[in-house]
């Protein structure tokens, strides 16, 4: 990728579009960009702590527990952060996985970031907005998890995955990129009961489903 390419990525993220020309410069100069595709696993480094943002492309951020079985904590999309955002210690025992056919994202040494912070007060406000919106989404699942029934967990799922993936004239239908065991891990269920209610959604005329696709027939399903 070339230097323009990467310059105008980061000017176009929402945390780096006010920053000035020399230092996206700055920014671009110490980024690292790369590439992957479907099933590909991307560590997360103890010992070299960086940031991650996603370019192109869809990841599911995963953690392993203690009893080895694979725990979904997040679908990442473009512009979204990973890795050691938080500035702080992460899991040793997280990974991310590529989703989508191909994804790009790029990263910062922790180090090399906050630096860039101390020389702009107004991207340290804007950084901490934003991972406090996103510890807000996180309060907000988790919320839906205790007091919801699993039934409208999935659609408040449903609705979640149209408004941040439907594509324009095409609000309804959505890459299916999920495998039903990923869904029953992101709303606190199981493959079985998922597999059951997207077959009991399907005969009541409300979506249609594949390997590919998933259509939204009925736009009642998605109002929860």
């Amino acid at each position: 990728m070339t230097f323009e390419a990467k310059y105008w990525y980061l000017h176009n993220h929402q945390l780096f579009d006010e920053l000035s020309r020399n230092h996206l410069n700055e920014l671009t100069y110490l980024s690292h960009f790369r590439t992957g595709r479907k099933g590909d696993v991307i560590t997360l480094p103890q010992e070299e702590k960086r940031i991650f943002t996603i370019k192109v492309g869809i990841l599911k951020l995963v953690e392993l527990d203690n009893d080895g079985d694979e725990q979904l904590i997040e679908i990442l999309r473009p512009g979204d952060l990973f890795g050691q955002f938080t500035l702080t210690p992460h899991a040793s025992n997280q990974y991310a996985v590529v989703l989508s056919d191909y994804v790009t994202f790029c990263s910062f040494l922790v180090s090399d970031f906050e630096q860039i912070m101390r020389q702009n007060p107004a991207l340290g406000i804007r950084y901490t907005k934003l991972i406090g919106l996103r510890f807000r989404q996180l309060q907000n699942r988790y919320a839906n998890l205790m007091f919801k029934d699993v039934r409208t967990r999935l659609r408040l799922f449903l609705k979640e995955w149209a408004d941040k993936d439907a594509k324009p004239g095409q609000p309804n239908v959505l890459t299916n990129y999920l495998s039903h065991k990923d869904i029953s891990r992101m709303i606190c269920s199981n493959r079985q009961t998922v597999t059951e209610l997207f077959n009991e959604f399907r005969l009541a005329g409300m979506l249609e489903y594949d390997r590919s696709q998933i259509r939204i027939t009925d736009p009642a399903l998605l109002n929860v």
